[in-house]
Parts: C-alpha cells; sequence; structure tokens
C-alpha cells in the first residue's frame, strides 16, 4: 500500500467472530481474536510473495490483537443474524519506505473480514486571517503538531510574522499565529478576500478597516486609492490626516489700529473672515523703515528693533514694537498664516500700515573715562550717545561706593557739558557711576555700571611729589636748553670764520652712499662706503620697522600691521590708569573659538583732534611690527565702533619702578639679573629692527605674573 507520504496509517476492519461455546469439541483450539502485522517495504505484494517462508520469515511488527466485541453463536447464524465488530487501529511512524504490508493473522478463530479500510489525516488547505495555508498531513504520532506555514492572499500584507497554524493528529487546525490583512487602497470581503477601493474612496493604512468616501474638497479618480487629492485652491497640511477635509489659505486680517508712543507703536487688528477652515491660524510682522511715500524707498528694520511677544508665529492679534528710530517714517506688513500656507504658490495675505514715530528719549551713553583722579575726586568724561534723538539738554551722573550693597545711598549730579567733576569722594575708594541723557522726550537708560577708583592718601602724595619734579626739572631743563642754544650760536659763527680754510664740504652725499674726503687719511688711500636705509639692506633675517608716518591714512598702516576684533569679543571691567590719549582699563579678550584672556585696553578719549587720533593709531601700528617676548604683545585694535581700543596683552604687576619700591629686597640678585636680561633682549631686538625707543625707563617697562619684563 502506498503510504503517499504519511507517517501514521489508520485502518478500519470490519469482521465477524463466532462464538466458541457455539462449536462444539473445539473448546481447546478455539480463538475469538486475531492479530494485525505490517511491514515497511518498497515492494508490492506480487514482487514479494515467494512461498510461505517469506510471510513467516519477515520482519512484520505486530500492531494489535484485535478481539471482537460482539460474536454470534449457533443460534444466531442459523436465523442469519450476523454481529458485525469494527475496530480501528493505527501504527507509525513510517519512514523507510514508499509503502507497507498489511498481514492478517488467524490462530483458530472463525471469523470473517467484511472489509478493511486504509487510510491517514490531513488537515485540508484553509484560508484564515487573510492567509492561505497548504494541505498538511498530521504527524508521527496521535498528539503530534505539525507546523504550516501560510502566506498572505492578494491585495494582503503581513501584520505579525510568522504566519502559521498548528495541524493535530486528527487532521484539524489549531492555535494560529499571525495574520495579515488587507493593505491601503484595499477592503476585507466575506473574510478572506481583499477588494480594491472604488473610484471616489479610498483607504489610507493597511488594516482590516473598510473604505471611505473622499473628505470635503478632495476626490480620487482611481481604485485602490490610497488618498484623496485636493481640489485647486485647497490643500493638506504637513500635520494633517488622510481623513482630515482639504483646507484653503487664511484672508488678510481686517481693521488694524496703531497707537504710537515715541518711538514705539502698539498694534492690534481683528482675525480675518476667512481662516480656511483651520484652527492653527498665526500671524508674520514684516518690518520696513521708509525714506518717502514710495514703497520701493523702503529698507527692511534693524536688527535692534525688538517685538513684543514677536514678530513670526503670533497666535493673538496684539504686538508691542519698540526702538524704533525717532521722527522716521515705517510700514509693518501684517500677514495671516495657516497650516497649509506654505503649499500655496502665491504669498500670504496681508493688511498694512504705515506709521510715523515721534520724538524720543535718547539711547544709552556707550562708555565712561577717567581723565584724572586724586584722593577725594575724579573727572570723568563721555561719548554723547549713538542715537540722540534730538538735541541732548543736559546728563545726570549717578554714583555710590561700591562696598554699600544693591547701590544704597547713591548720589546724583546733573552736567550740561559730557564730563563731570566728583568730589568729596573717600581716599582709595571704588565708585560705581552711570550715566544718562536727556532730551525734550525725557531721560534715556542709565549706561552700564562702571567702577572708578579713587588714589589713596601717599597715592596722591606720591603723584603729586611727581608733578613737581617733574616741573622742576623742566624748568632746569628748559634753562639749559637755552644755555645750549646760545652755545650752540656762538659756536656757529667762529666756525663760519674758518669755513673757508677747508675749502669744499667734508663730506660729499651720493645717492645711497657716504664717501669720506682722501684727505682725512694719512697713507693709503681708502674709500669707505656705508649703505644707507633706504637702499633696503639689512642683516640677513632681521625684519626692518616702518614707520608709520610714512602712510598717508593711518588706518592703511593700522590695517597692514594690526588686527581688527570685534567689539562684542571685548569686555571692559575696571580703570587701572590713564595715558596720554585716554583712560587704560583692564579687561577680557574672548576670540572665536579660543579661550578667554586677561588684556589690557587704551581708549581714545572723547573730543580728540585728528592728529591725536593719527598719533593713536600710529602707536598701534608701531607696536603690530614687533614679535618678541620682551615686547609688550599687541593683540589687535577696534577702530570702527565708539571708542577706539588699543588691546594689548596684560602684564599684572604693573610698572617696573613701582613694582620694585613695593616689593624692595624680596628679590634675590640672580632674579633681578633675570629680568636685566629681558629688558636688555628687548632693547637689543627694536635696535636690530633699527627702531629708536625715545623714552627708555623703569616706568616704562611692565611686569607680568611670571616676572618677565
Amino acid at each position: 500500500v502506498d503510504r503517499r507520504a504519511a507517517q501514521r496509517i489508520y485502518v478500519e476492519i470490519r469482521f465477524t467472530v463466532r462464538d466458541c461455546a457455539s462449536i462444539p469439541s473445539v473448546l481447546g483450539s478455539c480463538k475469538e481474536t486475531f492479530n494485525l502485522y505490517y511491514l515497511e517495504t518498497d515492494r508490492t505484494v506480487s514482487e514479494s510473495i515467494k512461498g510461505v517462508e517469506y510471510w513467516a520469515n519477515a520482519p512484520f511488527l505486530k500492531v494489535d490483537t484485535i478481539a471482537a466485541d460482539e460474536s454470534f453463536s449457533q443460534v444466531d447464524f442459523g436465523g442469519r443474524l450476523m454481529k458485525v465488530n469494527t475496530e480501528v487501529r493505527s501504527f507509525g511512524p513510517l519512514s523507510k519506505g514508499r509503502g507497507f504490508h498489511l498481514a492478517f493473522q488467524d490462530l483458530g478463530a472463525c471469523m470473517s473480514l467484511l472489509a478493511v479500510r486504509v487510510f491517514y489525516k490531513k488537515c485540508p488547505s484553509i484560508v484564515q486571517n487573510f492567509a492561505f495555508f497548504p494541505e498538511t498531513l498530521t504527524g508521527a504520532e496521535s498528539t503530534s503538531l505539525v507546523i504550516a506555514r501560510g502566506s498572505c492572499i492578494p491585495n494582503a500584507e503581513e501584520v505579525d510574522v510568522p504566519i502559521k497554524l498548528y495541524c493535530n493528529g486528527d487532521g484539524e487546525w489549531m492555535v494560529p499565529i499571525g495574520s495579515c490583512s488587507c493593505k491601503a487602497g484595499f477592503e476585507p470581503d466575506n473574510g478572506n478576500v481583499c477588494r480594491a477601493c472604488p473610484q471616489g474612496t479610498f483607504k489610507s493604512s493597511q488594516g482590516a478597516g473598510l473604505c471611505q468616501q473622499c473628505p470635503l474638497n478632495s476626490r480620487s479618480t482611481i481604485e485602490a486609492a490610497t488618498l484623496c487629492g485636493c481640489r485647486n485652491g485647497y490643500y493638506r497640511g504637513d500635520m494633517d490626516k488622510p481623513e482630515d477635509m482639504c483646507t484653503s489659505v487664511p484672508s488678510a486680517p481686517r481693521n488694524v489700529v496703531s497707537v504710537v508712543n515715541q518711538t514705539s507703536v502698539l498694534l492690534e487688528w481683528n482675525p480675518p473672515r476667512d481662516t480656511g477652515h483651520r484652527e492653527d491660524l498665526t500671524y508674520n510682522i514684516v518690518c520696513r523703515r521708509c525714506h518717502s511715500s514710495e514703497r520701493r524707498a523702503c529698507q527692511p528694520c534693524d536688527d535692534s528693533v525688538t517685538f513684543t511677544p514677536g514678530k513670526e508665529v503670533l497666535k493673538g492679534t496684539r504686538v508691542e514694537i519698540s526702538k524704533l528710530r525717532a521722527h522716521m517714517s515705517y510700514t509693518f506688513d501684517i500677514q495671516t498664516v495657516n497650516g497649509v500656507s506654505n503649499k500655496s504658490p502665491y504669498p500670504a495675505q496681508q493688511l498694512s500700515i504705515n506709521i510715523t514715530t515721534n520724538q524720543a528719549a535718547p539711547s544709552v551713553v556707550p562708555i565712561l573715562h577717567q581723565v584724572s583722579s586724586t584722593s577725594r575726586s575724579f573727572s570723568l568724561s563721555w561719548p554723547p550717545p549713538e542715537q540722540p534723538n534730538g538735541i541732548i539738554l543736559d546728563y545726570e551722573i549717578r554714583y555710590y561706593d561700591k562696598s554699600q550693597p544693591s547701590g544704597l545711598n547713591s548720589s546724583v549730579v546733573q552736567t550740561d557739558s559730557p564730563n563731570v567733576v566728583l568730589e568729596g569722594l573717600r581716599p582709595g575708594t571704588g565708585y560705581m557711576v552711570q550715566v544718562r541723557a536727556r532730551t525734550v522726550a525725557g531721560y534715556g537708560a542709565y549706561s552700564k555700571e562702571m567702577l572708578f577708583q579713587t588714589l589713596t592718601d601717599d597715592e596722591y602724595k606720591s603723584e603729586l611729589g611727581q608733578q613737581l619734579s617733574l616741573i622742576a626739572g623742566s624748568l632746569v631743563g628748559g634753562v639749559c636748553i637755552v644755555s645750549l642754544v646760545a652755545i650752540a650760536i656762538i659756536c656757529t659763527r667762529r666756525r663760519q670764520l674758518k669755513e673757508s680754510v677747508f675749502g669744499d664740504k667734508l663730506q660729499q652725499y651720493n645717492t645711497g652712499e657716504v664717501t669720506l674726503r682722501p684727505d682725512m687719511f694719512s697713507g693709503p688711500t681708502p674709500t669707505v662706503t656705508f649703505p644707507t636705509l633706504s637702499e633696503g639692506r639689512s642683516s640677513p633675517g632681521v625684519k626692518i620697522y616702518i614707520d608709520p608716518f610714512t602712510y598717508e591714512d593711518p588706518n592703511e598702516a593700522v590695517r597692514e600691521f594690526a588686527k581688527e576684533i570685534d567689539p562684542s569679543c571685548v569686555k571692559i571691567e575696571e580703570v587701572i590708569g590713564s595715558g596720554e590719549f585716554g583712560e587704560v582699563y583692564k579687561g577680557r579678550l574672548k576670540p572665536v573659538g579660543k579661550k578667554e584672556i586677561p588684556v589690557a585696553i587704551k581708549t581714545l578719549k572723547v573730543g580728540y583732534s585728528e592728529r591725536q587720533r593719527r598719533d593713536f593709531l600710529a602707536e598701534a601700528s608701531i607696536m603690530g611690527q614687533f614679535d618678541q617676548p620682551n615686547i609688550i604683545r599687541l593683540e589687535g585694535v577696534v577702530t570702527k565702533s565708539r571708542p577706539t581700543m588699543i588691546i594689548t596683552e596684560f602684564m599684572e604687576n604693573g610698572a617696573l619702578d613701582s613694582f620694585l619700591r613695593l616689593n624692595d629686597g624680596q628679590f634675590p640678585v640672580i632674579q633681578l639679573v633675570g629680568m636685566l636680561r629681558g629688558i636688555a633682549s628687548g632693547i637689543r631686538y627694536l635696535a636690530e629692527m633699527s627702531y629708536v625707543h625715545r623714552d627708555l625707563a623703569a616706568r616704562n617697562i611692565l611686569v607680568n605674573s611670571n616676572l618677565v619684563c
């Protein structure tokens, strides 16, 4: 019997058996049972039968001994009442051959085989959960579960993987795992078919849902649509769902009202009549400054203009705009925007309004300078505000002892000019100072606080003594100079009387050469030629100093030798002194991408002349040419904003003369010699560059934290 890949075979037997008690004289050998055997083989019965020996010796396996549930007697036999038994047996697993042989063994029973049915069990093919499962044979044992892999039906997609069913020993499907569902554009029909959505409907996602009618202002013209396209003039936002209706852009706002207050304006308006059937309506404000009534004469507002609560994505219908320029015309465009405005090819609808600002208070004073200082007072000056917004009437100065918490007991003074002398101060005390300007529109905001220090009594006496010494020295020097001039005049007149004796001049000047007269030497006649600086020859590898005053434009020299620094990278902290051109501050420099460093900041005082500015820039041009550890390093300059600044490295211990006086006797000789070597190295460097330092003194030598001069 061909097993057809079945692993377990079932045999149904219909038979009759006579009761042994109804048969006389056979009680000892009569049986009411028989045996069932099977043998796996690749041969048919006709090929296998070669004699009784085959059946006797073949390795048949016994399935079972089968007994009748009912038997018949002689009386039943006479009356043709046959009692038929039906028994079912199974055997397996089968795996060795294409089929098997069945054998029935009768050992003395009076029986009849009426019918034998041989079969195997299987699970039929099925469509379940939109997945197809093929016909599957049962397992080798009656309790076995055989896994069947499924595949989604057409137009369906897997939901959970893997998709499988289990076929049990009775040929029944059980324990479904995973499933499929109709993909987008298709809906389920009768539980086992996925049908395409007809025109005018859509299904946006995979699942058991049905096709839906297209939402308002949209349509679909094909079958199996996953999304309905919007009609002309309507759009679907980035965050909108496929089930949402298509919407349009809003109309312009209505009834804008403006209230101008000096250099501020308050705008209020009503929402648009048509919101586009959306709830995500917002507003944008576009600001333009205009110099005439023509729109093309307008330009975008400065970045300094502020909008409260903002200028874009406003949810309310009110905005306050401040920091506008005084007496200036402005145009404000109020745009309405919703979630589909970026989908439209046309600009947003807007309502424009023109306003003109009034007189305004002045802007903030940018910086304060210390002109001079005593133990009881100091003198300050400052530049006018960058935006005075009218005529400055006066200034108000507020100051207080920095040791007082939060400016307690501050004092206020007024002045008509951009300078003031604050008197009645305590010696050696730091004061925080602010200033603000006033016009007919009122006071502007106070400047940021700056720290200024009065001298101690000892410092003031020392400085006063130095000034007296300087005056006395100047008088003595003046007398000496007058005397020298008188002597020079007398000598010149005497020399002119003798000049005819020599005849020609002692020196003849040729281009680039100085030739000495032969008659100045005894012996052979030498000619000694010295190259002049104009020839450009110098020692190899030594850079020659270039005088910045040879440039017609001092700015050109600054651009060549110094680096321009963004003023936003500079932070001024406190006044540490005053120089020829203005105050000197301690501050911080934070270059882009580099760490913050301490610096000294020289500023150009207010009211400078063009000559002072040229000399100030020349100082930067000179310092920018030097690159040596014992020469002050120039970090850069600020020339494109006020105040003009020269920024150098910061020397923590200040001038050498005062430093040595404060630390008299504290350093060993070897340390002082090292400082002298540094000074000598710097002077040698300047000499090699052909630069003449005209005021070499201890007061002009600075010392850093490492005691390097």
